[in-house]
């Protein structure tokens, strides 16, 4: 039996458990009879066949990963997996991760759609993952189903798969990264000048096409199918293939896939439901939202909307109304204070992106 040794004990080997290009997981026993963990190695047979400077970038990646996991509180690990423990092996970076229940892909094919509530949840709560990553001053860059893994004791998500995170205040375009099957037209498509120009909004682009793909039970936008079948079948170069033949951008969310969309929902969250779809999967980054705080907002008045119905039939005149709007206001802060963000006196306080490191109470941002 192999055994990965790292800083805090040995980890002997069990099984695979995923794998792709980049990365292999492992069900390793965890040690001095601890639980299992999920050990995350370099993919040794492609580092063999890589160039030297292929080489040095993703070891360069899962280093930034475990820096930006080792970076994080107690408290921040509600949606982001948690890192156990970390070391070498064979020269290359070892992750001990928190051994979950498989991805959401996985979930998703072998689940009945999901029940609108549970869906929008979801969403919220990877809403809340996205927060914490972009209050530790950086954009993930590569949200699809395959790095959102499946707490099924706990009913809830979480992020993982940090390796393409770049930081927020690094402002030019850069290379190419993430899965075109999710991205957000400017991650896709280059920039005039070369390079992709992304930012924080390009994360709510993935969240958006992410929650169409939960609520539809597991349908991808046909935008981003699109975008995969070029990438596949071209490589990057497929993007000017999509822009020739249509002329620019395709459209990103089509008549037909708002139609399913409702069709998954109470009447009453149908308007509040689709305004935010559709403010996330704007062409334009400058027409989605532009912080977690006003999506988590707007997720909670959806909530409200679906539950309202079930309220309704329960509810009587009287005392009822007024613990029911109780209950709303509470929902609503919580909502917010689960975003990991900070507010005074009514107003968003930000700090400069030169400031974000460890979030702390003196540079703005609330510690859950």
């Amino acid at each position: 039996m192999d055994i990965i040794t790292l800083e805090l004990g040995h980890y002997p080997l069990r099984e695979q458990i995923a794998g792709s290009a980049y990365g292999v997981i492992w069900r390793a026993g965890g040690p001095h009879g601890t639980s299992d963990v999920a050990l995350k190695l370099v993919n040794e047979g492609q580092m063999a066949r890589a160039l030297p400077a292929q080489r040095e970038r993703w070891i360069a990646s899962a280093a930034s990963e475990i820096a930006f996991l080792q970076s994080l509180e107690p408290w921040d690990e509600r949606h982001i997996v948690r890192l156990l423990d970390s070391g070498w092996h064979a020269g290359l970076p070892v992750m001990a991760l928190e051994l979950l229940d498989g991805d959401l892909a996985r979930y998703m094919s072998s689940h009945d759609a999901l029940p609108p509530v549970q869906a929008f949840a979801w969403t919220a709560q990877l809403n809340q993952a996205l927060a914490k990553v972009h209050q530790y001053g950086w954009r993930y860059l590569d949200l699809k189903p395959a790095n959102v893994l499946v707490d099924k004791r706990l009913g809830v998500v979480k992020l993982a798969d940090f390796g393409t995170n770049r930081r927020l205040d690094a402002l030019h375009a850069h290379t190419y990264s993430g899965t075109a099957n999710w991205q957000a037209p400017e991650q896709f498509f280059p920039a005039p000048g070369g390079g992709y120009a992304t930012g924080m909004r390009s994360d709510y682009f993935a969240l958006g096409a992410l929650c169409y793909y939960l609520v539809t039970g597991g349908h991808s936008l046909s935008y981003c199918l699109s975008c995969g079948q070029a990438y596949r079948e071209q490589l990057a170069q497929g993007a000017q293939r999509l822009l020739a033949a249509h002329d620019g951008v395709p459209p990103t969310l089509l008549a037909d896939e708002e139609a399913r969309f409702v069709a998954r929902l109470p009447a009453a969250a149908v308007d509040p439901a689709l305004a935010l779809l559709r403010g996330l999967l704007a062409a334009d980054p400058a027409g989605r939202p532009g912080h977690a705080l006003q999506i988590s907002r707007q997720l909670t008045a959806i909530r409200a909307a679906i539950e309202a119905p079930a309220a309704g039939l329960s509810a009587g005149p009287g005392p009822r109304q007024g613990t029911a709007k109780a209950a709303a206001a509470v929902a609503s802060a919580c909502a917010d204070a689960a975003a990991g963000l900070g507010a005074a006196g009514g107003k968003l306080r930000l700090p400069p992106l030169a400031d974000l490191g460890r979030p702390t109470s003196l540079n703005g941002w609330a510690q859950l």
